[in-house]
């Protein structure tokens, strides 16, 4: 669909398209009170937290709202049913707006920011998806289980010398090194510095200027941050161009992803990804592989620890599962049924990456009551979809793994959890975090009892993903129990569990999703 003019090839309006041109009864759709005229919705609104803004207004205006600023105008739905509709993938397909746009300077048509009409998407996830075979992520489970022990090597220094760990400074190093070597085969040293390694700075960088750049009438306010921007797509650029170098100077690796990308033809066209489309594939998966992920563990290992009775029960169903054995076999992870709980009970409250955007593929009506035409898009905000009280009823706020109960999951509504986007363009790499991070959980189970900070109240970063905050927590060194003996008297046995088969399976889904 190449673009002509002041329109696409198939009619559709060239780069940032406005509420009104999508949404024929917008006037329908409630906004914020106290409008102001060219600036829009901005009184009560920050720059640095526009999504927990968002959820604010969800909450008062209902499961379709709109926003506007500086004369551009989002559409926001989060109830179930226009949720389930916006999912219905011969309906609605995927919308490259907002954050994700601002992020094609960087990446590109790589496989999260490509348009739905550019070919390099298609090829891409043809050739990378075997890489998420059970048989490629049992290849990956020896190294991620080499980066958790550089993690517990690190946890137990600082636990010897009396300091309380950085959670999400920490989680980003474990999951940045673990996407690095299973992926690419490069290891960045990150438990070995004290700052941050210099990718992870200007991957922030980017992420937070591409937010920066929704809150801002014209980039020209931002030539600084732009400039700073420059600096950091440069760095990122030089950092894949050395490692993929490298690649091409040893003749090869493992048959990981930048294999892969370096030397598998598509399995029917026979076409290769070209070199600057590895670049942007690599910083794709490095970016996207470890942001996400290390968000996602920081937040359930900040409930666990505010929550000593759900810890026990997890920590009682690894010494159960794993028994004595020293390091868990791949088989093992997927058996820490109620682990895996806790990982998603924390992706539904605060979901790391909060929203995805839905365009109609033709002139529809969205859940029977708002007309939409072709090309019109809106924001889906996971995170309030996920705090729906007719999904989750009058307590969704409350922390509970239970709600993943397979009886709990056949009874909620189709498409009223989705951390992981939607449809054909849902992430690629989600078995490959959902594995890594209940391995890490059960390792860290295992090991460590979690003591909270008495004086801390959890807080957001936002930079198109989401991070606590300041999290900091105490260990406790812990002596695992005997598998016979390991459950503590009134915690709950998950009475499947320890016979329960590890064939891959979708505890978190119901038919139709």
């Amino acid at each position: 669909m190449a673009e002509t003019g002041t329109t696409t090839e198939g009619g559709l309006p060239k780069g940032f398209r406005g509420a009104e041109q999508g949404w024929p009864e917008l006037e329908r759709i409630p906004h914020p009170p106290r409008r102001i005229p060219l600036l829009g919705d901005i009184l009560g609104a920050s720059r640095r937290t526009p999504l927990q803004d968002s959820l604010r207004y969800a909450r008062q205006l209902g499961p379709i709202f709109r926003r506007k600023a500086f004369g551009r105008e989002f559409v926001f739905v989060w109830g179930a049913a226009p949720a389930a509709d916006m999912a219905d993938e011969t309906r609605f397909a995927k919308h490259v707006g907002l954050g994700i746009a601002n992020l094609r300077p960087v990446v590109g048509d790589a496989l999260f920011t490509a348009y739905n009409h550019e070919p390099n998407w298609q090829l891409a996830h043809d050739v990378l998806a075997p890489g998420f075979s059970r048989e490629a992520m049992a290849a990956y489970h020896p190294m991620m289980l080499d980066v958790a022990e550089r993690l517990t090597g690190h946890w137990d220094r600082e636990l010897a010398a009396g300091r309380a760990v950085d959670v999400p400074g920490d989680m980003t190093k474990l999951t940045l090194e673990t996407i690095a070597r299973t992926g690419f085969g490069h290891d960045f040293g990150s438990f070995e510095r004290a700052r941050p390694h210099p990718f992870v700075t200007a991957m922030v960088g980017t992420l937070t200027y591409a937010q920066r750049l929704n809150t801002v009438p014209s980039p020209a306010l931002l030539r600084r941050a732009t400039r700073r921007n420059e600096a950091d797509i440069a760095y990122l650029d030089r950092t894949v161009d050395d490692l993929v170098r490298a690649r091409r100077d040893t003749g090869g690796g493992d048959g990981d992803l930048l294999d892969r990308m370096l030397d598998t033809a598509h399995p029917e066209t026979g076409e290769r990804l070209s070199a600057q489309n590895v670049r942007r594939q690599v910083i794709t998966f490095l970016v996207a592989g470890h942001e996400t992920t290390s968000g996602a563990l920081s937040f359930a290992l900040h409930y666990l620890s505010l929550n000593p009775p759900i810890a026990a029960r997890a920590r009682a169903e690894v010494d159960r599962v794993w028994g004595d054995t020293a390091v868990p076999a791949y088989e093992q992870v997927a058996k820490l049924r109620y682990v895996r709980r806790v990982l998603d009970e924390a992706l539904r409250l605060w979901p790391t990456a909060p929203a995805f955007a839905r365009e109609a593929r033709a002139d529809t009506v969205l859940a029977g009551e708002h007309p939409m035409r072709r090309g019109g898009w809106a924001l889906v905000l996971t995170a309030m979809l996920h705090r729906d009280p007719e999904a989750w009823g009058p307590d969704a706020e409350r922390f509970d793994p239970d709600r993943f109960d397979a009886a709990a999951v056949r009874a909620r509504a189709a498409h009223s959890y989705k951390p992981w986007g939607t449809g054909a363009r849902a992430c690629i790499g989600r078995q490959f975090a959902l594995h890594e991070a209940t391995l890490v959980l059960g390792l860290l189970l295992r090991r460590y009892e979690l003591r909270p900070d008495p004086a801390y109240r959890l807080r957001v970063t936002e930079r198109l993903t989401l991070m606590p905050d300041g999290l900091r927590m105490h260990l406790e060194r812990r002596t695992p129990m005997p598998a016979s003996t390991s459950t503590p008297a009134g915690v709950p046995v998950d009475e499947k569990a320890a016979g329960a088969s590890s064939e891959p399976r979708c505890p978190v889904h119901r038919a139709g999703d």
